[in-house]
């Protein structure tokens, strides 16, 4: 079975199916033609189409990694942790859940979080994966690896060999990972870019050693490839609805997984979608649901999309029924398809380095000086844009009258974003907040674990639709842990992101609300309670 797309409620322009058709942009993609975007878009596209040789060029990876694998298996290596950001951590997450196989991944400065995956280093090796060779989350996370591999009584070189590398040629990873005698290395294609690399190294290496299927994936891939040519492929049809939903006003994605297919999708396809369309003050946003009847499935400017499934009787919707590796492949392709209807370059992320460069040049100077305007029970609030004028923080339900105020600021069409910088694993019913938001508006409601949704969705908040409202949560760290060789912290990182960001949201004059948890458990309880 390949994949099949199934439409409910929206109709497709007949111009912009016929428009698509004369332009032969069906056959055009399959074929890496880079003038698909126009010229502007060119050159970046000229070197980012790898992605669609995976489903052949990846082949020949399924052998090395089953040896590698066997090979870790005897000497009693059998948890893989995994260390990436974005596209270098998602679709490994998603492949592995789905195939219900088990995957630590570390995409987190969160230094609870980071100490819990230090843990059963007699059986663990570590994958450290980035593109680019330079991200300071990965990096960070790599050598408080090193350090407990050598506190644990390992030598050098054993432990170089608990390591295995995932990164582009020539990057410093690729370096890096000769120098520390790294047991092996795996230069992934660079022309396929971070969140296109579903089918490469990044997604296929940590998948495989964990023991994911990755052959039975590329053949799923494969087949839905040899179908991208055709002017009536699936894939294309899903880019059609992505984008004509959006020039209809339906510019939210609403992502849920069914019940019994793919686990997790909506995280790897929300990196996709949002961080190649939202750009130039447009986009698609997507919205990743708890269930496809979760608050927001039928919001007025969504168009609810059900992973694994045929379809659903909410309208206007889409179905996207198949196999996890033509999902992969088919939504790469619908994303660049929508990218051409929005007029947009779906290949660059123009206001990724942002919050980056905020950040690196907090740790540099250190955080700002941001003293609250009242502490409520576990939470300090702080507020730019405007979100607290007029607020009575003083009153019995302060906390509830800030997340109302919040809520009011969300112009028509807008969206809430709710960014926490917190342990995904020990704080996960943070998570419980979107939905909860969400049944008290219209306006679609997001929810992301900060830093990751910094490689994802941060794009969007900046160079998307400037009609965001944003509620960041930070909480108090209980035991800080490292980063060995710098001067700084894994606490003082997740510090500086979350100050970074806020300043880069600010710099924009979108409304923000930042709590902070004096108590993480408390706090959480005290906002589902205001929320309640």
């Amino acid at each position: 079975m390949t994949l099949r797309v199934d439409v409910a409620g929206l109709d497709v322009p007949a111009d912009l199916r016929d428009q698509l058709a004369a332009d032969d942009v069906a056959a055009r993609l399959a074929r890496k033609d880079a003038t698909l975007w126009g010229p502007d878009a060119e050159d970046e596209a000229a070197i980012r189409l790898g992605w669609l040789d995976l489903p052949t060029s990846s082949r020949s990876l399924v052998d090395q990694l089953a040896e590698l694998r066997e090979q870790l298996l005897s000497e009693g290596l059998d948890r893989i942790v995994l260390c990436g950001m974005g596209g270098s951590s998602l679709a490994p997450e998603v492949i592995c859940r789905t195939a219900g196989v088990p995957l630590v991944v570390l995409d987190t400065t969160d230094p609870g979080q980071v100490a819990a995956a230090m843990t059963d280093l007699e059986r663990t090796v570590v994958v450290v994966s980035s593109k680019s060779g330079g991200t300071i989350e990965t990096d960070s996370q790599r050598r408080a690896f090193m350090s407990a591999f050598a506190a644990a009584g390992l030598d050098d070189a054993a432990v170089g060999s608990r390591f295995v590398v995932v990164t582009d040629p020539g990057s410093p990873l690729a370096e890096t990972a000769v120098a520390m005698g790294a047991r092996a290395v795996f230069l992934a294609d660079p022309t396929v870019g971070g969140r296109y690399s579903a089918l490469s190294a990044f997604g296929l290496v940590p998948s495989a050693l964990a023991g994911a299927d990755v052959g039975a994936l590329l053949d799923d891939a494969a087949e839905l490839a040899d179908q991208l040519a055709a002017g009536d492929n699936p894939a294309l049809e899903l880019g059609l609805v992505l984008g004509a939903a959006a020039a209809q006003g339906r510019d939210k994605l609403a992502l849920a997984d069914s019940a019994d297919a793919i686990e997790g999708f909506g995280d790897w396809a929300e990196q996709l979608v949002a961080e190649s369309t939202g750009k130039e003050g447009r986009g698609i946003l997507p919205v990743v649901l708890e269930s496809p009847t979760a608050p927001g499935a039928d919001a007025p400017d969504a168009l609810l999309a059900v992973v694994g499934s045929p379809g659903t009787a909410t309208s206007p919707s889409v179905g996207v029924s198949g196999p996890l590796g033509a999902q992969f492949l088919g939504w790469e392709y619908a994303t660049a398809v929508a990218g051409r209807i929005l007029g947009i370059n779906p290949f660059d992320q123009p206001n990724v380095t942002e919050s980056k460069e905020n950040t690196s040049a907090i740790l540099t100077s250190g955080l700002p000086d941001e003293q609250p305007a009242a502490t409520i029970g576990a939470i300090e609030v702080r507020g730019s844009g405007g979100v607290l004028d007029g607020v009575d923080l003083s009153a019995h339900d302060g906390v509830a009258l800030a997340l109302d105020a919040l809520l009011g600021s969300v112009p028509e069409g807008g969206y809430l974003a709710i960014m926490a910088y917190l342990d995904r694993l020990a704080d996960a019913s943070a998570a419980d907040l979107r939905a909860a938001v969400a049944a008290r508006t219209e306006r679609a409601v997001t929810f992301g674990w900060g830093p990751r949704f910094l490689h994802s969705t941060g794009q969007y908040h900046k160079g998307g639709p400037q009609t965001g409202a944003f509620l960041q949560i930070t909480g108090v760290i209980a035991e800080d842990v490292p980063v060995p060789g710098q001067q700084y912290s894994f606490g003082g990182l997740q510090a500086a992101q979350a100050a970074g960001d806020r300043k880069a949201l600010a710099d924009r004059g979108r409304p923000l609300l930042h709590l902070h948890l004096t108590d993480r458990a408390a706090g959480i309880g005290q906002l589902l309670t205001a929320l309640g």
